[in-house]
C-alpha cells in the first residue's frame, strides 16, 4: 500500500528537483562526508560510492516526502471544501469593495 492511499495516486507527480530532495540529498552526502573525517579519511576522496548511495537515498526520501505532502494538502482542501458546501451559512459571501473604498486618502506630510 504505501504511504499514500489509492485516492491520492491520482495526483500529478511532484517535479524531481523539489526542496525536500535537495535538502535531504546533501544531508545525506553531509554524513557521509562527516562518517569520512570521523575515521580520518580525506573527506572528499574516500568512500565516494557511500557519499553517492546517501545523497540518492536523501534525494529518494525527499521525493517521497513531497508526494505525501502534497496528497495531505489536497486531502485538507477536499475536506475544508466539502464541509464549506455543506455548511453555507456559516460562509456568507462577502460584497466586492474596488481598491479605492479600501485605501485611505493620501496627504502628503511636508
Amino acid at each position: 500500500m504505501g504511504l499514500i492511499p489509492e485516492e491520492g495516486k491520482s495526483l500529478p507527480p511532484p517535479g524531481i528537483v523539489n526542496r525536500y530532495s535537495v535538502w535531504l540529498s546533501g544531508a545525506g552526502w553531509l554524513t557521509a562526508m562527516l562518517h569520512n573525517a570521523m575515521a580520518r579519511r580525506p573527506p572528499l576522496k574516500s568512500g565516494v560510492h557511500r557519499q553517492v548511495l546517501f545523497a540518492t537515498i536523501g534525494w529518494f526520501i525527499g521525493y517521497h516526502l513531497v508526494k505525501f505532502e502534497n496528497y495531505a494538502y489536497a486531502k485538507r482542501d477536499r475536506d475544508m471544501n466539502e464541509y464549506m458546501k455543506l455548511h453555507p451559512e456559516r460562509f456568507p459571501v462577502k460584497e466586492k469593495k474596488t481598491f479605492a473604498e479600501i485605501v485611505e486618502p493620501f496627504y502628503p506630510v511636508r
